[in-house]
């Protein structure tokens, strides 16, 4: 029925908004900004309705969470870097019924999931960045997803982007985008030193492992790249621990996946960071390779429908 038309892997850096005020660091993020009006051109093209973001600064500590709210709007300072974004204004349409619709199929998969639309829950600059640079005419609907899972595996999370592509390939009525909002390597520049790192890595040997996996993912050596997958999260700092990249492979098929990224944005530093825009052709896949649902199969589990 639904299509998904386009699934990149996106960066959110706060120095985009910095990029845009007068003052020292004017100008200088216009790279990745660009890379984000060009994944919104690309949108438009293939006619998305609904951008989806698996958002890496959603943090959450059971389960997993939609936040499908009709309709966004506040005015967000960031908690965590309140001197990068401050008093940003955002009015984002929301997609309840897809969001629902996405939570429903994960479970059917084996993921437990929530769908929260009646909610005063505000969305997470992961997804208001982006949303900002490719969604300031308020065109698209968006869906968020918590992508900083701290007590989840890996396995689940590239099971639920596969079940959110088989939602709205199966039974969605329309065309949607899903973007994995985070970066790669996520070592942040010590306390002091973040100045001198603004456009550099943390070290050496993340710039090097970075780079690496990005040529692997430009020549479309997926298999190797799932098997490292959760070592390259822990060693390389991974931002979410990795869960929102987990979730964007499923949705192409894991290590079944042939297609071959396009970085629309260079690699680039950020405050130590790795950061980066690409997409990744959507293909054909059978789903054959994608991992079994894990959480549900614990001992003593339980479904949270069970216990509330």
């Amino acid at each position: 029925m639904g299509k998904l038309a386009l699934v990149g892997k996106i960066t959110h850096v706060p120095s985009m908004y910095l990029s845009e005020l007068p003052g020292p660091r004017q100008g200088t993020r216009q790279a990745a900004i660009d890379g984000h009006f060009e994944i919104r051109r690309r949108c438009l093209e293939l006619g998305v309705d609904t951008i989806v973001v698996f958002d890496t600064h959603w943090l959450v500590n059971a389960n997993y969470h939609i936040n499908c709210a009709p309709h966004f709007q506040g005015n967000y300072t960031s908690n965590e870097l309140p001197h990068f974004i401050s008093n940003m204004g955002y009015e984002i349409p929301g997609n309840p019924v897809l969001g629902k619709l996405l939570a429903q199929v994960c479970n059917e998969h084996g993921v437990e999931t929530l769908a929260h639309d009646a909610t005063t829950l505000a969305p997470e600059y992961g997804t208001l960045v982006p949303m900002r640079y490719m969604n300031a005419d308020q065109h698209f609907k968006a869906v968020s997803v918590s992508a900083l899972c701290t007590v989840h595996y890996l396995n689940d999370s590239a099971r639920l982007g596969w079940a959110m592509r088989k939602a709205v390939e199966d039974h969605y009525d329309g065309t949607v985008a899903f973007l994995a909002s985070g970066s790669l390597s996520h070592r942040f520049a010590q306390n002091g030193l973040a100045p001198d790192f603004a456009h550099r890595i943390w070290s050496p040997f993340l710039e090097t492992l970075d780079k690496r996996v990005v040529e692997m993912w430009e020549q479309g050596e997926w298999k190797d790249f799932c098997e490292m997958l959760p070592e390259y999260a822990s060693k390389g700092h991974g931002e979410g621990f990795m869960h929102d990249t987990a979730m964007m492979l499923g949705a192409l098929g894991w290590s079944e996946y042939r297609g071959k990224g396009e970085v629309l944005t260079p690699y680039f530093g950020a405050s130590g960071t790795g950061q980066i825009n690409a997409v990744f052709p959507v293909e054909p896949v059978t789903g054959s390779a994608i991992p079994p649902a894990q959480a549900s199969r614990a001992d003593g589990y339980t479904s949270v429908a069970t216990r509330l």
